[in-house]
């Protein structure tokens, strides 16, 4: 049971240090892909040091003992972290953060697909209330220019749904090199999109927030949870995201919430909590 209470410190801590990019993305008034730039060149510097301190194998030897889980969860992270930036720019952070709600049955599902882990009945309702949730935001933006950062949203949780169950099947991975490689990867394709080099000291101060503290140290807390809990226990937590950007988003920004979004929301998360409360799960896999 410790081991699960320590998955679970991990995943909740990593959400909440995660859920204050929307507040940096809007505060820098950049771009996604010059967000997207800094943030990984400053997460590059955080993981570099980090991994001279504790001696972490290199990239090459990494690669060599993990192989393709650890290039697919690079993989996974890049389009995870660009479509999320993106969304953050094109549609409201209240619809972007109902969508992350989502993750845990996701998770479950992209775990039952790829890993063939036992899904019951109760996550496979829960999975069809959250697709409603998230339905009645997608509809509601039909037509509406805020679309594409819905659809972004989706992508980029289902990319993260699918890295939890990645970290679950291959928790030896390093996480360093996966998040490197990643930031590596997020820096080169926004580099290719275009970068604005002229920022001010506002956004400035937005990318080494985001970039240097909090985005890349919750990342690391929160891929390490798996190593101690199911993936879908550890995407139990992202609705902290759901409650915590909203507000972030209210001081910060005065942004509140469009009725459909609020009603999506509670849809998502009643899903969420009906799927993962209460019912067994198996033993967390060992490091």
């Amino acid at each position: 049971m410790e081991r699960r209470r320590r998955g679970w410190v991990f995943a909740a801590f990593g959400m909440l240090l995660v859920s204050t990019d929307s507040f940096w993305v809007r505060w820098s008034e950049e771009d996604s892909w010059t967000i997207a730039f800094w943030v990984a060149i400053f997460s590059l510097v955080l993981y570099s040091a980090m991994g001279v301190v504790t001696k972490e194998p290199t990239p090459v030897a990494a690669f060599r003992a993990a192989g393709w889980p650890l290039l697919a969860v690079a993989i996974g992270a890049t389009v995870s972290q660009l479509a999320f930036i993106t969304a953050l720019t094109r549609t409201s952070v209240a619809n972007v953060v109902v969508i992350v709600a989502a993750a845990p049955v996701l998770a479950a599902l992209v775990g039952w697909v790829f890993l063939r882990e036992p899904t019951s009945r109760r996550v496979w309702v829960a999975i069809v209330v959250t697709v409603v949730g998230v339905l009645v935001i997608v509809v509601r933006s039909l037509g509406d220019p805020t679309l594409d950062g819905v659809l972004f949203a989706l992508l980029a949780i289902l990319a993260f749904a699918t890295n939890m169950n990645l970290w679950r099947r291959w928790p030896a991975m390093s996480r360093l090199v996966g998040l490197s490689t990643a930031a590596a990867f997020v820096a080169i394709v926004s580099l290719i999109a275009g970068v604005d080099f002229g920022i001010d000291g506002r956004a400035l101060f937005a990318f080494v927030g985001m970039g240097l503290v909090f985005n890349p140290i919750g990342r690391l807390f929160h891929t390490h949870a798996p190593r101690y809990v199911p993936a879908s226990e550890v995407a139990m937590f992202t609705p902290i995201e759901t409650v915590a950007a909203p507000i972030w988003a209210w001081v910060g920004f005065s942004e509140v919430p469009e009725v459909w979004t609020v009603v999506g929301g509670v849809i998502v998360i009643s899903g969420m909590l009906y799927g993962t409360l209460g019912r067994p799960t198996p033993d967390p896999v060992t490091a």
